[in-house]
This record gives C-alpha cells, structure tokens and sequence, in this order.
C-alpha cells in the first residue's frame, strides 16, 4: 500500500535528547502522530545548559560537528538556533598549565542562545505532544486495543498514570536505562544482550563563575586561550562560556573530568568532587581566586567508548524501536542520524 494512503499512526517516543526529537520531528512530517515521553522538566538530553545569576553553562555538550549531508541540512533551517564557534583549541601538556597549539580542524558549532536552543526549538514543533517530567516504569501490551502498546508512567510526587493506545514504542535512551527498560517490561532479551556489549564513560562538570574579572584591574583573569584539551590526571576539557556566540560577557568556565577520573570519583560526594576539581582547574589555567559560584554535575553516560554499530533497532511486527548516539558513537550527529535512520525505517 502507499504510504500516503495509510492512517496516521501514534508512535510513543521515550526521551527527548536530540536522538528522541529528530524521531519525533520526522515521524510529525509524515504525517504521524507523537508523543514524546522525558523524565526532565524540559528536552535536549546531554545538549543542557544550567541557568546562575551569573549566566548558562552548557553543562553536557560543548560543541557539535557537522559531516554528513543530512545534519548539514538539518542545521541550515535553523540558523537562528546554532553558530559556528571559533573556539581556537589549545592542548594543555602537563599539570603545569604548559601549552602547545592544537587549533581546531573542522567547525565547532554551538545552540545560540545556549546549547540546548538547538533541540529546544526543533521540539517546537511538538508542542502539545509531549509529556515532561514523566518517567516510563514499564511497556505492556494494551488490554483494551490488541496490538498497541500502553506505558506505566510515574511522576516527581510519586503519582502514577497509564497512556495507552501507542502503535509502537520507541526508546530513544541512554544504552542502560534503554536496557533496564526493555528488561524491567521482559521485552526482546535479545536486543538486551546486544545492547549490554555498549559501553559508555561518565563525566563529572564542574561550572565557575568569576563576575570580579569584569572589574578594570581583573580583566586579564586567567590564559588567553578559551578552550583546551587537557592531559591533567582529572581534566580533560575547559571552556571559557563567554567565548562562546551569544552568551553573557561574564567570566565563567565549564570543567570536564576526564573519564578515567570521573569513573573512580563517580560516587564521591559532590563538595569532595568540586574541592579536587577547583583545585586542578588552578593549576591547569593559573586562576587562583576564588570563584563567586561552583555548580556541579555528574553524567553518567556521557560519552559512547564502544557503540552498538548499528544506526538503530527495529522490528516492525512488535513494534518496537531503540536510537541514540551510543547505536553509532558520541557525538550529536550520531544521535541525530540515529532518530532519523529510525524514524525512515518505521514509516
């Protein structure tokens, strides 16, 4: 049968990252319908800012890159949304803070105003059609329609609540809540196993704000450079916010553990993690004052070290379909070839 003579069909779509949103977003423009399930109180999954007094902090993605044809296009319809970033990466070589040049060798681009605009505004399109801080416990087959699907829900407070009539269901998760889903509703052990072989390291991000560098006798507060690769035992990443398009002028840098680093501290307690990590933040940059705010945050999968090497899972006769970056590497082009390859293989 063609396809434009098929009736809409309702998809229920479980995370709303930017995997989860180019799913929905591309199922919506032929002609379906979505709801979008998301445990956070707003999308975009690992492309999150945290608001401060003093400005955002892209406290997950830093950047993005774009390869391929399709996310190019992607990002030409929504200039407004995104910016190249000339961020200038530096390699800082040892503890000391020494440094070599390492300048970037393909765009950075950034969301404007802040890193979750991007998929932010794609979820505009949703409005209406998504359910936020809502949780999925369980997928189970629909006692009242044959052949659907229901999803147990659970909230903040504790209340509960069933939606139901969903022709199929699709995770668009990290690998292990994606897992523990399908295993906690005894779905497709199979796909289980499969996706237990991906391995993804955690990534503890430390935010410093130091609004006295505005100050005439300050202005010079810190390196010159603006981002940096670090090889310091607890660091692997710095970035100065303000360089970044579109953000507020006032000095404040995002600190990214390394793996290793964040994956032996992953149960530290969140003063003893921001103590150690201010500290190696001094010794890497020279910047010794105290900062007037420190926020942290702990992701525990973020970043894909072994990906499933598939673009997505899906089988047609249950209904069923899993994207994420974590199918095809790290980065946020993976996640969103990943939701759209599903997308296109459902419909």
């Amino acid at each position: 049968m063609n396809n434009s003579l098929r009736p809409p069909r309702h998809f229920a779509i479980i995370g709303a990252g930017m995997a989860g949103i180019s799913c929905a977003r591309t199922l919506v423009q032929t002609g379906h319908v979505v709801t979008v399930f998301e445990k956070e109180d707003e999308p975009g999954g690992r492309m999150a800012t945290c608001d401060s007094a003093f400005g955002t902090f892209d406290t997950g993605t830093q950047y993005f890159t774009a390869r391929g044809p399709r996310f190019i296009m992607a990002l030409e319809t929504s200039p407004k949304l995104c910016k190249r970033w000339s961020a200038n990466t530096v390699q800082v070589i040892d503890e000391s803070g020494k440094v070599s040049s390492a300048s970037a060798t393909e765009a950075h681009w950034v969301g404007v105003p802040n890193m979750k605009s991007l998929v932010a505004g794609w979820a505009d399109d949703l409005v209406g059609h998504m359910e936020l801080q809502t949780s999925v416990t369980h997928i189970v087959p629909d006692t009242l329609e044959p052949g659907r699907w229901q999803l147990h829900t659970a909230y903040p407070d504790g209340a509960q609540r069933v939606f139901s009539g969903f022709d199929a269901v699709l995770l668009a998760l990290p690998n292990v809540p994606a897992r523990q889903l399908l295993q906690n509703s005894k779905l497709l052990e199979s796909w289980c196993h499969a996706i237990e072989a991906v391995q993804t390291a955690p990534c503890w991000t430390l935010m410093l704000a130091f609004p006295q560098a505005m100050q005439p006798d300050l202005s010079t507060l810190g390196p010159q450079w603006n981002v940096a690769r670090s090889t310091h035992h607890r660091i692997a990443w710095l970035a100065r916010e303000s360089s970044k398009p579109g953000r507020d002028t006032v000095e404040r840098w995002t600190v990214q553990a390394s793996n290793a680093w964040s994956q032996e501290h992953l149960y530290d307690d969140f003063a003893r993690v921001q103590t150690k990590l201010l500290k190696a933040f001094a010794e890497v940059t020279g910047i010794r004052t105290l900062p007037a705010y420190v926020a942290s945050r702990r992701w525990l999968y973020a970043k894909t070290t072994q990906p499933l090497g598939y673009s997505h899972l899906w089988q047609a006769q249950r209904g069923l379909g899993v994207c994420g970056d974590w199918c095809l590497g790290h980065r946020v082009e993976d996640a969103f070839v990943s939701g759209l390859e599903l997308a296109l293989a459902v419909v």
